[in-house]
Order: C-alpha cells, then structure tokens, then sequence
C-alpha cells in the first residue's frame, strides 16, 4: 500500500487507497473464529453474521473486556469519537490484543448534509467507506420500510372505519379501533434531512385517496424501530418488543398499539434480516460490527447489544461508541443499554480535544463549513484551561456510574505540548486516567499509549451503579438526570408534558419504562449556544413520548427537530461516480 498522509488526503481518499489492500469478508471473520455457515457474505468486503449461531456455540465462554467510547460537548464539527473509537481498535491490535469494534451505521441525512459519514477519519476508519455509507446491507432501508407499514396500517384503518359500519367491518374481520385522527403517536419516516416534510397535509382528494389529516415526517433513525434494534437482546424479544410499539390513541385517550392492527408481525418479518450485525473492518485490518444507530441527542445512539454481546464472546477486547457526549450518549449508554443487556463495562473512553475546549473557554463561534478561526490552530493555554470544566463535568458523570473513565486527547497536528499538559493535568486531577492518542495522523501505532492505559483501566474489577431505580417516578428520573448529569437547578415542564407524565402514572405497564432525553448535543443545558459547564439554569421539557416496544419514556427538552434541515452547502453536492471504474468519490 503507498504511503496514506492524512496531512494531504481526504479521508475518502485515504479510504480507497486502503481498500485495495483489504481483508476478505470470509477472511476476517475467520480470524474471529467465525464458521462459514454464520457469515452471510454481502459481497467480498462486507457481511452479516448470525448471531443466534454464534452466541448458542460460544455461549459458555467467559466475555472479553468490555470498553464504552463518548466524549466532551462537542463542536459542531464533532471531536472523532467514531475515529477514535476505530484508533483504539487499532491501537489494542497494535499492541497484540484480540479486539473486535462495534460503532453506529450512518444516517443518510448527515451523510449528504453537513457532518458527512461516520466512519472514522484519517489513518483510523471504518472501510470500505462507499458500502459503509450508502445504505450499508439494507438496515435502515428495513427500519425504514417497518416504520411506515405501521402508518400505513394505522392511516388505511382510520379510512376504512370513516367510511364503512361495524357491518362492514366485521365482514372484513376487522374490528373497530375508534382511532383519533388528531392525536396520532407516529409520523412518517425517511433518512434524509427534508426539513420540508415536518408538517404536511395527507389524504387529499376523494374518498379512496385516504383519510385527510395532518401528518409529518422525521428521519428513520429517530424511529422507535431503530430503538428496538439497538436494544432487542434477539429476534424472540424483537417480535414481543415490535407488537407494544403505540401507533395512535383512540377517542378516549387509550392507546392503539402495532399489535391492535395487526401489522407487529409484518414489521418484525421486514426487519428480521437486519438484526444480524454488520462486518466490515478497519484499515488496519480489525474486525468491526456496524449495527444500528445513530443519534444520541434524538434517540437512543447506540451500536446494538446484540453486536456488544458477539463482541465480548469473539475478542478478548471489545469496544462499543456510544454518541455525542457523555451527557447524553454515555447517560443513555448507563442508564438503558447496560440495564437492558445486564452487561458491566470495564471502563470509559471520553473523547476530547483542544479544539473543543477552546471553543469552552469562551473561543470564537465554530461553523460548519466556515474557516476555523486562527485561535483554533494557533497555540492559547488560557482559553483550554477555561474550557475544562466541561471535560470535568463528563468524567464526574462517569465517575458516578462507577465506571472508570480514561480520558483520550484526541490529537490534532497543530495541538502545541503546553496546550496537551492543560488538559491531561485536568483530567487526573479530577480522578481519570488520560492519555495522548494521534490515530488519526498515524493509525494504530498512534493510539498505542491509549490502547495501553485502557488495558490497564480493564484491569481494575468492573462496578455499576445506576442513576435511578425501575420503580423511581419519571419526573425523579427527569431531574436526576437534569441535576446530576447535566448540571441543571431543576426542571419545568410544559401543561403538555405535566399531563403526559400524571396519565403515565396510572398504567402500570409505563412506570416499569426507562427514560430516553431528547437534548441538544452541542450544550451541556437544553441551549446549543450555551458552552462550558453551564450554571444556574433549569431545564424546560415540552412533550413526552411513550415507547412502550423500547421500553422508555422520551422527555423532550428544549426545541430539538426529529428531522434535521439541509444546509446550503450539503455534501451531496460533492460525491460523484467515477463512470470508467464506478468508484464513488467525495464521501467524507
């Protein structure tokens, strides 16, 4: 392979020249101890694996080390927590250690947007970068499909019931639902950034053309289906998961489930190819397992306890992403995945750079697509030893969990060494464990002192303590959460979502759900132009959602879209296809 220089290369770039030196599907996962029956090979490069298989031959061997990656609030042009999770993979492979990976599958909305995909960056991604970003073997595509045969079960009832008496439907062996048109649970999905299709009208026209009503989109991964995936522990918990998924109310406020229309197992039969995870690899040739995803501030972003559960039986190592910060990514990672799949990690990567703290300590503005200031690339000890104190706040979070956190300094080449020591000084004097990393300029070898310290961390005996208990009220849980993890005095809540939480009080089938926060990821507060480690705040939550298939409720606080708008300059309009060898370019 030439010399790949991340200095002067796109991250696509870099990705292709990799790619021709690439592992086999079948290869790799022979060298994970894979069989040949368990691998569905989806070309020569990627693959799925059955899990079911695999997990019922290798059930009675002990699990491997278990490594959770989050990171600080990031900029808006994120802080490589993907492609320090793909360095550390790298770096435990460097070392000598068996370690497999697990990170999110991208969304096609950032994908053609702004952030592009989430493979990793510079000499430390996720490849083949084309297959990884355009669709992948059809999950979201499933999720997609799922999601909106449940709303078009729900939209055809409400038609038929407008139109037709019991008679009618009781020939049809229908029963009726009574459905409310203006309180649906549900809207539409799809995986782009279509700000357009938030709020629409539907069902215009004549009688066969559907029931008009007001409807919207929001983009796939938001989808309880998404949710369900990253936490069903297999295909059996999937199916009973998929029937409790609430559809709509009725007219007397009840709930209308997939179940009670009787499309819970049609969904589950859309989606039963996509809960066996992905393989791929990074560039250094270590296997990852790409699999559900992707967003923490909007969902539950999360790779999939399925995939965690393969990776702690197939290496000796594993490492899990979990997205945006800690206070949301890692949260959620604590308090739901760990609780769902009864599984203790043995420590926490935070992710952070100087760039971040810069911008912490009170530095200029950071756009996307606009030119980083100077201040940014210059050396400035004043402004990262100001912006530490979010760093602190993320390793108190983890600390909290009992969980050991190690701090990663995700290096950039313009990092100066007094700039590295502010921060490595902060982190050990608040109690975790740091560590320089440049996987990004130099891949594995790189990341070696990182891969290091989090052997050592792994040697420590794994403890976990959750924030709340299943039987803590919600709005106890709401403000733990407000309180101890982000640092808010207290909580408010719209009439909207007061009613909501006094009407879940009632259902005894609720008060067993975990909560899932619907946040901003740029801003410890509900504000995203609120930085450092905000004070003397409360946290204002508009709605409340119940996923009762997920198994959470999900407070939304603040004004966060379920469907991202496209910006001005989107990625899109740089990938192309190279038409002599229909290669894609322009992916980053």
């Amino acid at each position: 392979m030439a010399k790949l220089d991340p200095t002067r290369m796109k991250d696509w770039e870099i990705a292709e020249a990799a790619s021709e030196d690439m592992h086999t599907v079948q290869e790799i996962a022979e060298r994970l101890g894979v069989e040949r029956k368990e691998l569905f090979p989806y070309g020569h490069y990627v693959g799925k694996l059955d899990y079911m298989r695999i997990l019922d031959r290798l059930g009675n061997k002990p699990n491997g080390k278990y490594i959770e990656v989050t990171a600080i609030t990031p900029t808006p042009l994120g802080e490589g927590k993907t492609t320090t999770t793909m360095g550390l993979v790298e770096g435990l492979g460097k070392i000598g250690k068996n370690v497999v990976g697990a990170i999110r599958q991208p969304s096609g909305g950032p994908t053609f947007n702004i952030k592009g995909s989430a493979a990793g960056g510079g000499l430390a991604q996720c490849i083949p970068l084309t297959d990884f970003s355009l669709g992948l073997t059809g999950d979201i595509d499933a999720i997609t499909n799922a999601h909106n045969l449940a709303m078009c079960a729900v939209t055809s009832r409400l038609q038929h019931e407008f139109n037709y008496g019991d008679k009618t439907l009781a020939k049809r062996n229908l029963k009726r639902l009574d459905i409310d048109p203006r309180n649906l649970a549900m809207s539409w999905v799809i995986d782009f950034a279509a700000q357009g299709l938030r709020d629409i009208v539907m069902g215009l026209g004549g009688k066969m053309d559907g029931f008009m009503m007001r409807s919207g989109f929001a983009i796939t991964v938001s989808s309880e289906i998404m949710a369900i995936l990253a936490v069903a522990r297999d295909l059996a918990d999937m199916r009973e998961r998929m029937g409790k998924i609430i559809v709509a109310y009725n007219k007397r406020g009840k709930p209308v489930t997939t179940a009670d229309l009787e499309v819970d197992g049609a969904m589950t039969a859309l989606m039963a190819k996509a809960i066996n995870p992905n393989l791929m690899q990074t560039i250094e040739g270590q296997p990852v397992l790409v699999h559900a995803g992707p967003f923490a501030n909007i969902a539950i972003g999360q790779s999939s306890i399925i995939a965690d559960r393969l990776g702690l039986k197939l290496g000796d190592y594993h490492v899990t992403e979990s997205g945006f910060g800690a206070d949301i990514g890692f949260e959620k990672f604590w308090n739901l995945k760990c609780r769902f799949s009864g599984l203790t990690p043995h420590c926490s990567v935070i992710v952070c750079t100087v760039r971040a703290l810069k911008m912490h300590g009170g530095g200029p503005k950071v756009t996307p697509g606009a030119p980083l200031d100077a201040v940014y690339k210059e050396e400035n000890t004043s402004l990262v030893e100001a912006g530490v104190e979010n760093l602190i706040a993320h390793i108190e979070t983890v600390k909290k969990s009992g969980i050991s956190p190690v701090v990663c300094i995700n290096h950039f080449y313009t990092d100066t060494d007094d700039e590295v020591a502010v921060v490595k000084r902060a982190a050990e004097a608040a109690g975790a464990r740091a560590a320089v990393s440049k996987h990004w300029e130099k891949g594995g070898e790189g990341a070696a002192e990182l891969a290091e310290t989090v052997v050592d961390a792994c040697e420590e005996e794994p403890r976990l303590e959750f924030l709340y208990q299943e039987t803590t009220p919600l709005k106890e849980r709401i403000e733990l959460i407000a309180k101890e993890v982000y640092g808010a005095d207290g909580v408010s809540y719209s009439a909207l979502a007061d009613a909501k939480i006094k009407a879940s009080e009632q259902d005894p089938e609720m008060k067993k759900l975990g909560t899932c926060m619907v946040k901003t990821h740029l801003s410890l507060s509900h504000d995203p132009t609120v930085k450092g480690r905000p004070k003397g705040w409360v946290l204002p939550v508009r709605d409340v959602q119940a996923f009762m298939g997920a198994g959470f409720f999900v407070p939304i606080a603040g004004d966060v879209k379920l469907m991202p708008g496209m910006a001005s300059d989107p990625a899109y309009r740089y990938v192309d296809v190279d038409v002599n060898t229909g290669k894609v370019r322009g992916l980053f």
